[in-house]
C-alpha cells in the first residue's frame, strides 16, 4: 500500500507526515510513505488545500491533520479492500 502526504514542507504537512507514521505503525499494516512536495504533482491529485492525506491513490483529506485514529482506519480499510 502507498500512503502519500501532500505538502510543500510546512510545519502542518511534516504534522500530518508524523501522524501517518504513527498510523502505519499503530495500524500494523504495510505501507510505504512518502512525501510529494511538488506542486505540480500535487495539484494533479485535485487537491488545492495542504496537507493532504493519499491512500493508494485516493485522497482521504485535505487542508487538516486528521487524528491517528481516522488515518488508521483509513489505512486499515483500503488493505481489507486489497486483500
Amino acid at each position: 500500500m502507498k500512503v502519500l502526504v501532500l505538502g510543500t514542507g510546512c510545519a502542518k504537512c511534516k504534522k500530518l507526515f508524523a501522524e501517518a507514521e504513527k498510523a502505519v505503525a499503530a495500524s500494523g499494516v504495510p505501507a510505504e510513505l512518502e512525501k510529494v512536495e511538488k506542486m505540480d504533482e500535487i495539484i494533479a491529485y485535485g487537491v488545492m488545500m495542504t496537507p493532504a492525506l493519499v491512500v493508494d491513490g485516493e485522497v482521504k483529506c485535505s487542508g487538516r491533520i486528521p487524528k491517528l485514529a481516522e488515518i488508521a482506519s483509513w489505512l486499515t480499510t483500503a488493505a481489507a479492500k486489497n486483500g
